[in-house]
Parts: structure tokens; sequence; C-alpha cells
């Protein structure tokens, strides 16, 4: 018979799993309480929440939040990362805490929506630039196509003034000579 504390436990996870729009398994086997709460302040300065979690209790909180793919990488010693903004901060979040304290954090999986995810994509996922910079991306990439017809639709419009001021020019610059000539000649 589950207790009171594993039911409401199962259900915190459930409700995480609901909510986020990623979740990122580690095995933190060998990492110490200070490097654990390190790590945990480190992504939750940004929005994400780093939990330890039993296996059994998170097998039956994916069965309830409809994602049973999460069941392969939650194996042995399991803490989850659940990311609940945009899902590349908190790959990247997990990979810059791993590069820049040397720590050994391995990655084994993760879900992202209703997609499960291996390591290797949660770690391609990583290096991938922001919703930010993609949005610029792709912003720059529609509007290059219009500042290319623009520059083609003037070309002949500065080609027709380019013709049109050649005989204004010419005019302007006899009647400068013919001018200094009647005051030469005057």
């Amino acid at each position: 018979m589950p207790t009171q504390k594993r039911i409401d436990q199962t259900r915190e996870i459930q409700e995480r799993l609901s909510r986020c729009t990623i979740a990122v398994a580690t095995d933190p086997t060998g990492l110490s309480v200070n490097v654990l709460n390190d790590l945990r302040r480190r992504l939750r300065e940004r929005g994400i929440e780093y939990r330890v979690v039993k296996n059994t209790l998170t097998y039956l909180a994916a069965d309830g939040a409809e994602l049973p793919h999460l069941k392969d990488s939650v194996q042995g010693p399991t803490a989850l990362a659940f990311g609940f903004e945009d899902p590349v901060q908190t790959a990247a979040a997990i990979d810059e805490y791993v590069r820049t304290t040397r720590v050994q954090l391995p990655i084994r999986g993760g879900i992202l929506g209703q997609r499960a995810l291996s390591a290797a994509d949660v770690t391609s996922l990583a290096t991938m630039p922001s919703r930010e910079v993609l949005a610029g991306q792709l912003l720059g990439q529609l509007q290059a196509p219009v500042a290319n017809l623009m520059t083609q639709l003037e070309s002949p419009l500065q080609g027709l003034l380019g013709v049109l001021n050649g005989p204004v020019s010419n005019l302007a610059n006899l009647l400068q000579q013919r001018t200094r000539q009647l005051e030469e000649g005057a």
C-alpha cells in the first residue's frame, strides 16, 4: 500500500512533467551534496528545476502524464531537470554547467513535448542558437528577397535619372562657359 508521501511525490513529478517543455534525465552518481546544491542554484536562476527522483515514482508519473517513453531514460540513480520555457536554454544550461565545472554528469536522455530525446539529441539541442537568435535569422532571410527586389526596381529608375540629368548638366556647363565668355569679352 503506497504511503501518502509517495502519492504526493508521484503527483508532484506528474505535475512537473505535464507543465514542462523539456525534461532532461541525468545520472547524479558521484556528485557531492555541495555540487548538487550548486547545480540546483544555477539552474534555478534560469527557471529550471533539478530534482533527484525515485524511478518507480517517476514511472508512475510518466504514465499519468502520458509520457511513457521517459521510462527509457530513467534507469538507475536519476535526476530530472524540468525546463518550463525555452527547451534550448535548459539543455544549454546543463551543458554549460558541465563544461565550466568539469563535473561528471552524464545525460541519459529526456523528453521534448511528446518526443523522446536521446543523450545525443539533448547535447545537439544545447548547441542550437536561442529562440531569439533563430527568429532574427529567419526575419533576415525573409527580408533579403524584398531588399533585393527593391534594389532591382530602383536600378532602372537610377539609370533613367542619370540619362535625364546628363543633358541638364551639359546645358548647365554650356551656360557657365558662355557666361565666362561674355564676361571676358565685356
